[in-house]
């Protein structure tokens, strides 16, 4: 008897946990007057119908459960689902006429978002990293530190207390552009002609600066009045202040980088920019706070010299291909054409394989270390411009499908007008799978490259006609109303008839134009992409 209480009690915490957790997951579709009730099973389970009416279902289902059904048929489903250890007990659950398709899309929306938000964050982190080896900020970090650590007893808080002002005054400048311009300026924002063309001539300009061919410094004055302001008070405030002249500071060399993270982050969502300047104000308080716990590292820092100028030039190249992003983003966004997406990877390629021959051509004389330093960068970039090539005869080059334009997938009829390719399905007879996108959307183009340009979901779309419609054209939509943009007619189709407004977003529609199953959002799974086909 003891021995089956102690398998009891063994045995007692899997079957605990095994009715917490929640193996199918239901949702709902109105089609009309009907519904689609669909049960999402978790891998490594399986789910049995115990109870749906009258019908009767031997199978056990170990992937999804779907079926239509009129509503006036409806009735509780009950259900219990098993793994290879334990059971649920049984579960019913029922639907409720409550629009179920815009929770389903909120859930896929709401991940799309945070997949945003995460590469936004990324981006930041990456450009404040780069922002700390600057001209502008890097002799800066042992003459704040070492003036703290000398100030009191509490340098090292000070100075980390310091490192906190830098997070709180970028996270601040994201969230004031979020406050000024709001959710639907900020996206217009990302995809304005005149924005961008601004940025890409301002990286043009910094990118030669950082050549050498002259330099860009803030007036001294701006920098020494809040030095001396920060001297003269005390307590945080003072510490903000200091913070705040670091801003102004390396304004020269961090500007670029800021303006190229908040016109990213701008169509993204409306925390974005803060988002973004969390990630790059983390990034660039870390060498202060680092330094003021460990002092000693900064005695072991390398000194600004001949390596600082050679960064510069790095980072002017870096600056050349970003600034094709947001020239590229306008002449799409008004169909110029000067910027063919073959054209935009050919300049991609002269930047890379730049950087390598630059620092390959000043490798003589330098010591050792540098010497291994300076070719763990010279043979990733000539690698990156020869894995560019494929790109100039339409390869999808994946690396940089959130930067370029779109790539025309081969073997498919595309249309870019709603009532035309209805229209068309109509007449064939085919079903219709319609593409919301946007020249500014990063989702999109990572989708179109991992997904859309798979061969198994190419060969499905053959049996689809395929809409693509672009939600940020700013061309304009007839000649009687000057004011409305291709765009702005797109993007009232998706809110009025599917009840959404966030780029990727994919709708099934059967060839009279119902809707034949729930929207899916970004992915970059194949097959999940393919199953939801099937449906």
């Amino acid at each position: 008897m003891k021995k089956y209480l102690i398998i009891l009690f063994a045995l007692l915490p899997l079957w605990v946990a095994a009715q917490m957790v929640q193996p199918a997951k239901w949702s709902a579709t109105e089609m009309g007057d009907s519904v689609r009730l669909k049960a999402q099973i978790e891998p490594g389970w399986h789910m049995s119908i115990i109870e749906f009416g009258e019908r009767e279902f031997a199978q056990e289902y170990t992937d999804s459960f779907v079926i239509t059904i009129a509503k006036a048929e409806l009735t509780p489903i009950r259900f219990n689902a098993c793994n290879d250890v334990m059971c649920t007990a049984p579960e019913v659950w029922e639907y409720k006429d409550q629009q179920p398709t815009n929770e389903i899309l909120h859930d896929e929306m709401q991940a799309n978002t945070d997949d945003s938000l995460l590469w936004i964050f990324f981006m930041g982190f990456l450009g404040g990293l780069l922002a700390i080896f600057t001209p502008c900020v890097w002799p800066i970090i042992p003459m704040t530190v070492s003036f703290f650590l000398k100030r009191t007893d509490k340098g090292a808080a000070n100075a980390i207390l310091y490192g906190l002002s830098i997070i709180i005054l970028y996270v601040g400048l994201g969230l004031l552009i979020s406050a000024i311009f709001g959710a639907s300026a900020l996206n217009d924002l990302s995809t304005n002609a005149v924005v961008n063309i601004i940025f890409f001539l301002i990286l043009i300009i910094f990118a030669l600066s950082f050549f050498g061919l002259f330099e860009i410094t803030l007036p001294d004055s701006w920098s020494t009045a809040l030095d001396n302001k920060a001297r003269s008070t005390g307590g945080f405030l003072s510490i903000l202040l200091m913070a705040f002249t670091l801003v102004i500071v390396s304004f020269s060399c961090t500007g670029p980088i800021i303006g190229t993270l908040l016109v990213e982050a701008a169509g993204q969502s409306l925390l974005a920019p803060a988002v973004g300047m969390l990630g790059f104000a983390i990034a660039l308080a870390l060498p202060f706070s680092l330094f003021a716990m460990f002092p000693q590292w900064i005695k072991k820092a390398p000194r600004s010299g001949s390596w600082m100028t050679s960064f510069k030039v790095v980072l002017a190249f870096l600056e050349l291909a970003l600034a094709l992003k947001f020239l590229s983003v306008a002449d799409l966004a008004y169909g110029w054409g000067i910027l063919p997406r073959w054209l935009f990877i050919a300049i991609w390629i002269v930047c890379f394989a730049g950087i390598g021959i630059y620092l390959l051509w000043h490798i003589r004389g330098l010591s050792t270390t540098r010497k291994i330093i300076r070719t763990i960068v010279i043979i990733p970039s000539f690698a990156f411009a020869a894995y560019l090539v494929p790109g100039l005869w339409g390869a999808p080059v994946k690396a940089i499908s959130a930067f370029a334009p779109p790539m025309e997938i081969e073997g498919r009829e595309v249309f870019h007008d709603y009532e035309e390719g209805t229209a068309y399905a109509r007449q064939v007879g085919k079903p219709v799978v319609i593409d919301f996108t946007g020249y500014g959307c990063v989702n999109c183009r990572k989708m179109e490259a991992y997904v859309l340009d798979n061969d198994s979901v190419k060969a499905r779309l053959q049996n689809y006609v395929f809409i693509e419609l672009y939600v940020d054209d700013k061309r304009p939509y007839n000649q009687q109303d000057g004011q409305l943009s291709v765009g702005d007619y797109n993007s009232r189709i998706q809110r009025e008839q599917f009840g959404a407004n966030a780029q990727p977003f994919y709708v099934q529609l059967d060839k009279d134009g119902n809707q034949i199953t729930e929207p899916i959002a970004f992915t970059t799974d194949p097959i999940e992409f393919i199953n939801w086909l099937k449906h």
